[in-house]
């Protein structure tokens, strides 16, 4: 016969004995655990037989411990504690947050402050899903949106400015080396132009004619592109701010311009919204705003 590697006494006779020991009353124990005060009193002589060791003084009016059984208890009540706390452990998964974004913000906002998100919100999973088509918040079960989008919103949406698109001309420091910045739109216009979906260039230099260049479909690939120093895109300073900063990219000329629509944090109105969404709403309104 195999024997376990550990000599245990059996488990209800510890809940009797740590429960007894905390009320000092074998009918407060029974009353805790359910059971009558006869089968906690039985119980507890069980174990102390098994033990060889008295662990309570019986009195008149309630128990006393003993000092060996004042030492067992302190101990066999951090082992309950420790097995309570692994159980809860066990069961508490993270709260899921889905949020829909453009792959622009995903890539440019979110994804860099992942990390930084779990270190705030460690309770959340965060489900990104990245798409330029507008989400329906209960057809794709959506929590938060970032979208590109107008004033004024429906009752039923709770809305909050994020950033205005303010478009700025960047490139790879390595493609205007040896230029004097800023450039004047004359020399802009002589580097090679990169081009998203949104195609401001026109408006941009105010010209009406369509300018060569490389297109892609997303602000994402015309961004790489850029940083790969194949040109000159025209993007959001949102999402360069950071490329900016370390010097990845630079703003090739003074010129820019402010147009609609503006980037909103939006959700659907609640009387009783999740914790978890509202704590996911007020990190993405610290984090990712820059009105």
């Amino acid at each position: 016969m195999i024997q376990s590697r550990r000599a245990l006494p059996p488990l209800n006779a510890l809940r009797a004995f740590e429960a007894s020991g905390r009320r000092l009353n074998f009918r407060a124990a029974a009353d805790e655990l359910g059971v009558t005060q006869g089968a906690i009193a039985q119980q507890v002589r069980a174990l102390e037989d098994q033990l060889g060791l008295r662990l309570f003084q019986r009195q008149p009016r309630g128990l006393a411990l003993t000092a060996q059984g004042a030492a067992y208890l302190s101990d066999v009540t951090r082992a309950f504690d420790m097995l309570g706390e692994a159980t809860g452990r066990l069961f508490a998964r993270p709260e899921t947050v889905t949020i829909s974004v453009t792959p622009t913000v995903a890539a440019k906002l979110l994804i860099p402050r992942l990390a930084e998100f779990y270190s705030a919100l460690p309770e959340v999973d965060l489900r990104t899903v990245a798409t330029e088509a507008l989400a329906d918040f209960d057809r794709d079960q959506v929590d938060i949106a970032v979208r590109l989008t107008s004033q004024p919103f429906p009752a039923t949406l709770e809305a909050r400015l994020l950033f205005r698109q303010e478009l700025v001309a960047v490139a790879s420091p390595h493609l205007v080396k040896g230029l004097t910045l800023p450039l004047s739109r004359e020399e802009l216009c002589k580097l090679p132009l990169l081009h998203d979906s949104h195609d401001r260039w026109g408006v941009f230099l105010g010209i009406r004619e369509k300018l060569p260049g490389a297109a892609f479909n997303h602000t994402t690939l015309a961004l790489d592109a850029a940083l790969a120093g194949q040109g000159v895109v025209l993007a959001c300073r949102a999402f360069v701010a950071a490329d900016l900063e370390a010097g990845r990219l630079v703003q090739v000329t003074n010129a820019t311009a402010t147009i609609g629509p503006d980037y909103f944090l939006v959700r659907k109105r609640a009387s009783s919204p999740r914790k978890a969404v509202d704590a996911v709403w007020d990190w993405c309104a610290a984090r990712l705003s820059l009105a």
